[in-house]
Order: C-alpha cells, then sequence, then structure tokens
C-alpha cells in the first residue's frame, strides 16, 4: 500500500484540517465532534442544509460546504457513518431558525445515524426534515443498503436544494423539491480497479487486468457483473442503458448529464465517455441543457466511471444555475 499518509487512524482528522487551511474563507472545522461548517455568520431564517457520510469520497460532502450548497457536512472515517452525535451537533450549530434538511445517501449506517441525529435536534426543538438519496439502478440490498445506493444525484441534490434555500425557500418546499430530484435521478458506475481502504491496507477487491466490474458500489461493492474491459464508447452505453430503462424518460425531456470520476480516472477519458453518453442521450430524443463531468463522489483511488441522468424542470435548472462558492464548485457571482 502506497498513500500519502501519516496514520490511518489520523488520516480524516488531518485532511479535514488542511482543508479548512486551504479554504480559510469558505471552511470552519469543529473538532469534537467532527463536522465542516460554513465560515460566514449564519442568514436568520435560511433553511439548512446538512449532509455526510464515510470519508473516502471527496469532495462529497466537505467540498460542497459554502454559498448555494451544504451549510455543514459530517465526515465519517473511511467508508464509514457519521456518528449520531456528529450530525446533531452540526444540525444545531447551523440551524437559523427556519430548520434544517438533512440529504442522505442510502447507506444503512448513514440512514439510522441520521434518524437517531434529527430525533435528537427535534426533542431540542428544531424542525428537522431527511430525504433519502436511493438513484443507483445497479443493484437493490447490496452489502451496505437496504434498496438502491445513493449515488452521484446527490450531488445534484445538494447543489439544486442548496439554491433554493438560499434564495429563501421554507423547509417543506425544499424537502419536496429534494424527493423530486431523487425521483429523476438515476445513476450507474463501472469500476475498472479496485481501491485500498488505508485501516484494510489491501485492494477491498480483485479484478483481473482484461476485466471491469459494472454496477460497481462507491465502497468496492460488487456490480451486476463482472465483464471483459470494454471500449470507452461501449462502457457508455452500459451506463447509459439501464438507467435510460429504468426512469421513464422521453423525447423533449431536458436532462442533467452527469459524468463522475470514481477518484482515479484522468479527466481526458470521462470527456470521451461523456461524449458518447451525450450521443446516447441526443438519439433518444433527450435535450441535454446542463452538464456535469469530474471527480465529484470519488471512492479514494478507484479507476472507474459513473453517469447520472437527471430529468429537469424549470424550477430544477433555475436552482441549478444559481450561484455557488464551495472549494468543489465555485460558478456566478
Amino acid at each position: 500500500m502506497k498513500k500519502l499518509i501519516n496514520a490511518p487512524e489520523d488520516l480524516v482528522g488531518e485532511a479535514v484540517e488542511g482543508m479548512a487551511l486551504a479554504h480559510a474563507d469558505l471552511l470552519r472545522v469543529n473538532a469534537a465532534p467532527l463536522f465542516v461548517s460554513r465560515a460566514a455568520p449564519k442568514e436568520k431564517g435560511k433553511v439548512a442544509l446538512v449532509s455526510g457520510g464515510g470519508s473516502g469520497h471527496e469532495p462529497l460532502h466537505a467540498g460542497f460546504v459554502g454559498r448555494g450548497m451544504l451549510d455543514a457536512a459530517c465526515p465519517g472515517a473511511v467508508f464509514t457513518s457519521p456518528t449520531p452525535d456528529q450530525i446533531a451537533e452540526a444540525t444545531r450549530a447551523v440551524d437559523a431558525g427556519a430548520g434544517v434538511l438533512h440529504i442522505i445517501k442510502n447507506y444503512t449506517g448513514d440512514v439510522m445515524n441520521f434518524e437517531m441525529a434529527a430525533e435528537l435536534a427535534r426533542e431540542q426543538g428544531l424542525s428537522v426534515e431527511g430525504v433519502l438519496v436511493n438513484d443507483d439502478v445497479a443493484v437493490e440490498d447490496s452489502l451496505y443498503t437496504a434498496g438502491r445506493r445513493g449515488v452521484g444525484t446527490t450531488v445534484l441534490a445538494e447543489k439544486i436544494c442548496g439554491g433554493a434555500a438560499e434564495a429563501g425557500r421554507p423547509l417543506d418546499e425544499v424537502a419536496a423539491l429534494c424527493r423530486r430530484v431523487n425521483a429523476n435521478g438515476r445513476s450507474m458506475g463501472i469500476a475498472l480497479s479496485a481501491c485500498t481502504v488505508p485501516h484494510a491496507g489491501k485492494p477491498s477487491f480483485e479484478l483481473g487486468p482484461g476485466e471491469m466490474e459494472v454496477g460497481i458500489g462507491i465502497h468496492g461493492e460488487p456490480g451486476r457483473r463482472r465483464a471483459p474491459m470494454e471500449p470507452a464508447d461501449r462502457v457508455a452505453e452500459l451506463l447509459m442503458q439501464p438507467i435510460l430503462d429504468d426512469l421513464p424518460f422521453k423525447p423533449g425531456d431536458d436532462v442533467l448529464l452527469f459524468v463522475n470520476g470514481m477518484g482515479g480516472t484522468p479527466l481526458i477519458e470521462l470527456y470521451v465517455v461523456y461524449r458518447k453518453a451525450h450521443a446516447i442521450a441526443r438519439e433518444r430524443g433527450l435535450r441535454v441543457v446542463r452538464s456535469l463531468v469530474g471527480p465529484y463522489i470519488t471512492s479514494l483511488e478507484m479507476a472507474g466511471v459513473s453517469a447520472t441522468l437527471l430529468k429537469l424542470d424549470d424550477e430544477m435548472i433555475r436552482w441549478w444555475d444559481a450561484p455557488v462558492h464551495t472549494p468543489a464548485l465555485r460558478w456566478g457571482a
């Protein structure tokens, strides 16, 4: 195992400390319990967004803390859910009087701990809504989940709902918007190599030199099947076809196409996949009106790619286009 770390047990804390130093204008770190929040003062009356999950998926989630997205993120140990006290303390810290939305990837530990944290916060008089993201079409009831896994749509939900919250929309509307984004988003991933969790010190699974795992999860969970390595255009087809078959997209729909790197795939390869995925969407009569390409929800150093397709409505487009200023995404005024 070759990794730029000091000790596995110190990895998350040291990484978060470094991130806060690099983005001191945007982020503040609470050390115990550990969470990252905005450096800017709270805006009274604004709905706050909190998310989190195991570390190793950077920039998810702390990289999306800032104006137009999250108010706080709770990093767990690598591939391990944050604890209820982390989430509850972050919720209390960012509440500005209008309630808090928890955006939760559908992994068993995340679901359980966010539910416990929400109950703790409600006992103290806070209004808390929770929305599950379960957009992965590859498998159901994996090693980590009951039902579908939450993957690429998480980033899109945090951006779109963050825009709505920044504009002063109330908690019930922001939560309903988040559920609509989740209902209209679908994702699929393929791995070309495994990743190595620092505490384990060995790859999470084995792939032969000419193999790929179709339908992989972001923690290295098995996918639908192991298959021979294919050219990029065929990989794009294997990603897009299950997505298009799962959600009733129809000709003329406006969509956002998100091609995501799993951590070890260079951007030049992601654009090759995006090119074919875009062509497939057009062949189905879809209008790709918004795009995102890059490593935004990763799995340490895993080589691989995922595609997410989100059917957009006018409100989603409005909030997607709203200004954002976070370590990982910056656009607008």
